[in-house]
């Protein structure tokens, strides 16, 4: 097999055991186990702390003691053990800690594909820039299959989600020993201050305006990311509770549908050299944020019937407001950074969105959507009204008596039964990301330089 192919295959397995619960999770946290929303915001915190401090250490170890390719299979055999522990796990706080060890061997490891990918490519004499893009689509493609299998299989509000994950990063652990050597550069002095050693050089980035303004918005828009990645799905999958909708194919492929988003990003990513090249980063950049008013918006209206065709356009929007930002922005870093703190400045900007924006956005939507947009409904009567159905329809009732409510003869239920009114959520997050929008195009000032992009492909 060619180094290639052999690339592919890693990249493929690394979005796969992602993909596998990342979308579906909260079926299992709110449909299973009827947890509630703010320690559920927690859960993508995870993320977000992992991304803090562990992909700077594994690198400090690939850089100075144990081959890349090592440690990258020995952290995903120790993730597909913990993922396997999860499914065992019986109360939100012992998941949500087991969940950090999971994204603490988890998140780290794809820095590490990226650096194994490079490495090998350049051992074989190949071109980066042309050869790592068609090897990185196929992580999309792993991450799209890994959500049909979820769905398909029945799993998606299940813990067999994380044996699937699990099994998956199990085979890419073993398999990652067998790629080719990526031994430590060994790069950092040994006479280091603590500030090299850990790469905090970059920090000081935040001195210049212009750099910390666009810092600060990368911490906002990712926020938003973990939004659309911790309740899109659940999102879809509620519509089921309205007698019109429960029949509907959207109901029974949620999952699929949402995959729609991953598709779109593998297409808008061909599509990026052309904006940059026709509007600068900037305003690619702001294409991006106005990308998510609409991907929250078209969420808010769309329904899985009449306006079905909202969300599926909402889906094919993400790819847009996701790479938009993402590539971009990356290209802005490297653009605007020393030579000598660029690898380190790209590790901050990841570190802003995946960590802080994740940490921030997480914790928030969680406590917002239960204090300020979560509806408790006492009877049959108000139930109906925001179903939209009657107080006698059958799969209203069988819903009330599934929450382990019963009805008195008046239609008072035992125990107040609990709704995320979406329409309004989705509506405050479409708010947010147009204030956003707003502000970056008033307070950030950058010029479109063709040759900027042109310097940047060669």
């Amino acid at each position: 097999m060619g180094i290639k192919n052999r690339l592919i295959f890693m990249s493929f397995l690394q979005f796969f055991v992602w993909g596998a619960w990342l979308i579906t999770i909260g079926n299992y946290w709110f449909g299973t186990k009827n947890w509630e929303g703010t320690q559920f915001g927690l859960v993508f915190g995870t993320m977000g702390i992992a991304s803090l401090f562990m992909p700077t250490l594994t690198g400090i170890i690939a850089d100075r003691w144990v081959n890349a390719e090592k440690l990258y299979g020995i952290l995903h055999i120790l993730y597909a053990a913990v993922l396997f522990g999860i499914a065992q796990v019986t109360t939100p706080d012992t998941f949500i800690i087991v969940m950090l060890l999971a994204m603490c061997c988890y998140m780290p490891t794809i820095a590490l594909s990226n650096s194994i990918s490079y490495t090998s490519l350049k051992l074989n004499n190949k071109n980066i820039v042309k050869d790592f893009p068609p090897i990185r689509v196929w992580g999309t493609i792993g991450f799209i299959v890994a959500m049909w299998i979820t769905n398909l299989s029945g799993s998606k509000a299940t813990e067999y989600q994380f044996y699937i994950a699990g099994v998956g990063a199990l085979i890419l652990g073993i398999y990652a020993f067998t790629l080719p050597k990526c031994e430590p550069q060994r790069l950092i002095k040994e006479n280091a201050t603590w500030i090299e050693t850990f790469g905090l050089e970059s920090f000081k980035l935040f001195a210049n305006y212009k750099m910390a303004l666009f810092f600060v918005f990368s911490m906002f828009l990712g926020g938003a990311l973990q939004l659309t990645n911790a309740y899109g799905d659940v999102f879809l999958d509620e519509f089921k509770h309205f007698p019109k909708y429960a029949d509907s194919f959207v109901i029974k492929y949620s999952t699929i549908i949402m995959s729609i988003s991953q598709v779109s990003e593998t297409l808008f990513i061909l599509a990026i050299p052309f904006f940059l090249r026709r509007f600068g980063i900037k305003q690619v950049m702001l294409i991006s944020m106005l990308a998510w008013v609409l991907r929250f918006g078209l969420f808010a209206f769309g329904d899985p019937v009449n306006g079905l065709w909202m969300i599926i356009l909402s889906c094919i929007v993400y790819g847009m407001a996701f790479d938009f930002f993402n590539i971009s922005g990356s290209l802005f870093v490297e653009s605007n950074t020393d030579s000598k703190i660029r690898s380190s400045a790209q590790g901050l900007f990841m570190m802003m969105t995946n960590g802080v924006g994740a940490v921030l956005g997480s914790l928030t939507s969680g406590w917002a959507i239960d204090r300020f947009f979560t509806k408790s409904f006492a009877n049959t009567t108000e139930l109906a009204g925001f179903l939209q159905t009657d107080a006698s329809n059958e799969k209203m009732v069988e819903f009330v008596k599934s929450q382990g409510n019963s009805i008195s003869t008046d239609g008072i239920f035992t125990n107040p039964v609990l709704m995320k009114d979406w329409h309004t959520i989705w509506l405050s997050f479409a708010l947010y990301a147009l204030v956003i929008a707003i502000a970056f195009a008033v307070l950030f000032k950058h010029k479109h330089d063709p040759k900027e992009i042109e310097n940047l492909s060669h």
